[in-house]
């Protein structure tokens, strides 16, 4: 089903995103892959407007996703009309192949789909053939360095839906606070949250987050990133944390997830199926980042276990150890999982179980090469990290990103399954969130969506990105602007 529902939620993003001057598309955003636009068009009524199901079609009214489909693009189309009887005189029918509306996306989900479609108030015929370049194409909030209200991660998930996202990755907890609530380990929460009460996100939220996405075809991926930022956790799980040593006594304070004690794996394993219930998608993120070895090299315990395995001084081996038992745990669930490219640069042997996430700044292309070559597939963040403050106009830095401009085979070269948008929380909360998101991480859905060839100028695609910034804003999107200008309809939520 969810193949037929995304085909039809692209048609209606474009549909609703175009510029209003017939015969132009500036305002196309992502550029789909082929677009044929007649200069003929025919005034269109609202009042005679409406979406109907094909009587070929497998799904019927009363498909939860295509019905609510139908209402809110309405809306989004005709953001004007007023609510009553409607004359159907003209018509868009659905057809769709499966008539299963419960399910939800996945990593073999087809976005492909040709179509006719119009111009606000005016029927202008347009022929689009569409399709995504990359399969992934993610966007990362991070809820544990600051909290994000639940209406925040919504209204990013509507804007990911307007510019073709269609993987929500969720980093929900960090070293500075833990505030998912597990029903296995309520402690994590209530003792590891900024607040137990007012920033959490429980089993409710977390539900209304994955049905949001789904109606969006919008994959949710959640990240337990451990061994390393893992300072909250420690808070509500006892014994869970490594104790750093000073000399031959405990110096009171804690490391990385303590990887030589069978209790560790025990609890993760619990959590880990509890999370399996609770995330539908087939993919996690495990971490494995940035660990610091410190305080795995001050306690006498690790240092013996280490000298038992043979790792001698190695503790990038005892990562890998404790990487390799975390896969076994997620495999067994049968998740595929995400690793930081951490985890590749510290093992001597690759597992083709899991996706490498490329990071880390440099020659990152250098490191696809390497991961592809290794036969794992990879996503690549490293050039699309737009926590940091930055004039909007910076936009052309994602924009003229070329993901597969490194020296390897086709077969390689396929293993780049996508990219991702990442926003860091150590200086973004719900007050900047979105004008820091928006429209730069617009530039980069377009370089993972459309034909690079095709949208490889910067100057031809700043009047579209210009015009796709004013329909953000008039959805209510906090988008900064791109230069000086305005829109039709200015932000109205100040």
């Amino acid at each position: 089903m969810f193949q037929t529902e995304r085909r039809f939620l692209r048609l209606l993003f474009l549909l609703c995103i175009l510029h209003y001057e017939a015969g132009q598309v500036f305002g196309v955003w992502p550029m789909p892959q082929q677009i044929t636009q007649s200069t003929d068009r025919y005034l269109l009524s609202p009042q005679s407007f409406s979406f109907s199901y094909s009587k070929d079609s497998a799904a019927q009214s009363g498909c939860s996703v295509l019905d609510s489909a139908f209402k809110r693009y309405y809306s989004l189309i005709f953001p004007d009309a007023a609510d009553g009887a409607r004359k159907t005189e003209f018509s868009i029918n659905t057809l769709v192949k499966s008539g299963e509306c419960d399910g939800y996306p996945d990593e073999g989900s087809d976005e492909s789909c040709e179509y006719l479609l119009f111009i606000f108030y005016f029927v202008n015929k347009t022929e689009i053939q569409d399709f995504p370049r990359f399969e992934f194409r993610g966007l990362l909030l991070d809820t544990s360095r600051h909290y994000l209200p639940l209406n925040a991660i919504l209204k990013t998930l509507d804007a990911m839906a307007y510019s073709k996202f269609n993987v929500f990755h969720w980093h929900i907890v960090d070293d500075p606070s833990f505030p998912y609530q597990s029903y296995s380990y309520p402690d994590l929460s209530s003792k590891g949250a900024f607040h137990p009460m007012t920033h959490i996100y429980t089993q409710s939220d977390v539900k209304r987050v994955i049905s949001h996405a789904r109606m969006r075809g919008i994959r949710v991926i959640p990240e337990f990133d451990t061994p390393g930022h893992t300072q909250s956790w420690g808070k509500g799980q006892p014994n869970l944390l490594t104790p750093c040593y000073k000399g031959d006594v405990p110096s009171g304070t804690f490391g990385p997830v303590n990887p030589i004690l069978d209790s560790t794996y025990q609890f993760m394993s619990g959590l880990f199926k509890e999370m399996k219930s609770v995330f539908p998608d087939s993919y996690v993120h495990l971490g494995g980042d940035e660990v610091n070895f410190a305080c795995w090299k001050s306690n006498p315990n690790v240092r013996a276990f280490m000298t038992k395995m043979g790792f001698g001084h190695d503790y990038t081996k005892l990562e890998s150890y404790y990487i390799e038992n975390i896969v076994n745990i997620s495999s067994a669930l049968n998740k595929t999982p995400i690793v930081w490219q951490d985890v590749f640069d510290y093992r001597e042997r690759h597992r083709p179980q899991y996706v490498v996430e490329v990071w880390k700044g440099g020659c990152y292309l250098c490191e696809v090469r390497r991961v592809t070559k290794a036969g794992l597939k990879v996503i690549l963040a490293a050039p699309f990290y737009l926590d940091l403050p930055g004039p909007t106009h910076n936009w052309a830095r994602y924009y003229n990103v070329r993901p597969l401009a490194f020296k390897g085979t086709d077969q390689q070269k396929a293993l780049v399954i996508g990219g991702e948008v990442c926003m860091w929380g150590e200086y973004v909360d719900a007050t900047n969130l979105h004008p820091r998101l928006w429209p730069r991480a617009c530039a980069a859905a377009e370089r993972l969506w459309s034909n690079e060839e095709m949208t490889s100028n910067v100057d031809q695609a700043f009047p579209r990105l210009e015009k796709f910034r004013c329909s953000l804003i008039r959805r209510g999107i906090q988008a900064e602007p791109l230069f000086v200008g305005y829109c039709k309809d200015e932000y109205r939520g100040v």
